[in-house]
C-alpha cells in the first residue's frame, strides 16, 4: 500500500493531486466499471486518506461527473477527427458515431450513471459546468454531422447523437455481464449473441435512425 503524502500546498501541487485521483477512478472504472468505485480505493491508490478527498472533490459523484465532462471532450474530438470534413452518406455517419463511441468504453459507462445519480447530486454552479460543457461538444458534433453531406439538418443530426449517446449507455451496460449472466449465456449462446455484440448493435440502431432523420425522407 502506498504511504500517505503530504498535504498539497501549492495551487501546482494540488492540480497535480487532482489529476492524480481523476487517473486512479478513471483506471479503477476500467477494471470493474463505474458502479464499483469507492472514494477508498481511489484515494489508496494515489497514497492519501480518504478524507483528504474533500479537499478536491465534495464527493464521489462530482469526482465522477469530472470524469464524464471529460468524456464529452473527448468524443467530440474523437467524433471531429474521423469525419475530418469527409463527404458521408447516413449508413456511414451510423457507422463513424457508433465506432467513436466504441473506442470510449469509459464515457459510455459513466453515461448511465450521469443521468441516474451524478448530475443530481452535486451542487447547482457544478451541474450548470458540466451541462455547459456537454452542450458545447453536442452542438460541435451536431454541426460537424450536418456538414458531412448526409442529408441530415440540425434536428436530425442532434437526433441520431442523442440515440447515439442513450443505446450506447444501454448497449454498454449489456455487453459487461455480471458473473451470474456470464454462467447463464454459456448455457443460452444464443442470449449472448444478442447482449454482446456492443458495436455491431449499436451501428445497426444509429443507421436507422440516421436513415430516418434526413431532411429528404
Amino acid at each position: 500500500m502506498t504511504q500517505p503524502r503530504q498535504r498539497a500546498r501549492s495551487d501546482q501541487d494540488k492540480e497535480v493531486r487532482k489529476t492524480a485521483l481523476l487517473t486512479a477512478a478513471r483506471e479503477l472504472a476500467g477494471e470493474r466499471g463505474v458502479r464499483e468505485v469507492t472514494l477508498t480505493e481511489v484515494t489508496t491508490r494515489v497514497g492519501l486518506h480518504p478524507s483528504a478527498l474533500r479537499r478536491y472533490f465534495e464527493s464521489r459523484e462530482e469526482l465522477l461527473l469530472e470524469l464524464a465532462e471529460q468524456g464529452w471532450a473527448g468524443w467530440r474530438t474523437h467524433l471531429l477527427a474521423l469525419i475530418d470534413g469527409r463527404r458521408l452518406s447516413a449508413d456511414e455517419v451510423a457507422d463513424v458515431v457508433s465506432r467513436s463511441l466504441d473506442e470510449l468504453p469509459l464515457f459510455c459507462d459513466l453515461q448511465t450513471h450521469v443521468g441516474l445519480s451524478l448530475e443530481g447530486a452535486v451542487r447547482l454552479e457544478r451541474a450548470r459546468q458540466y451541462k455547459t460543457a456537454a452542450s458545447e461538444a453536442f452542438d460541435a458534433m451536431t454541426a460537424a454531422l450536418v456538414e458531412t453531406g448526409a442529408g441530415l439538418d440540425t434536428e436530425g443530426a442532434r437526433t441520431v447523437l442523442t440515440a447515439a449517446m442513450s443505446c450506447a449507455a444501454y448497449l454498454f451496460q449489456l455487453s459487461r455481464p455480471s458473473p451470474t449472466l456470464r454462467q447463464l449465456y454459456e448455457e443460452v449462446p444464443r442470449w449472448a449473441h444478442s447482449a454482446l455484440r456492443f458495436r455491431e448493435q449499436l451501428t445497426t440502431l444509429l443507421t436507422a435512425v440516421a436513415r430516418g432523420a434526413r431532411g429528404d425522407r
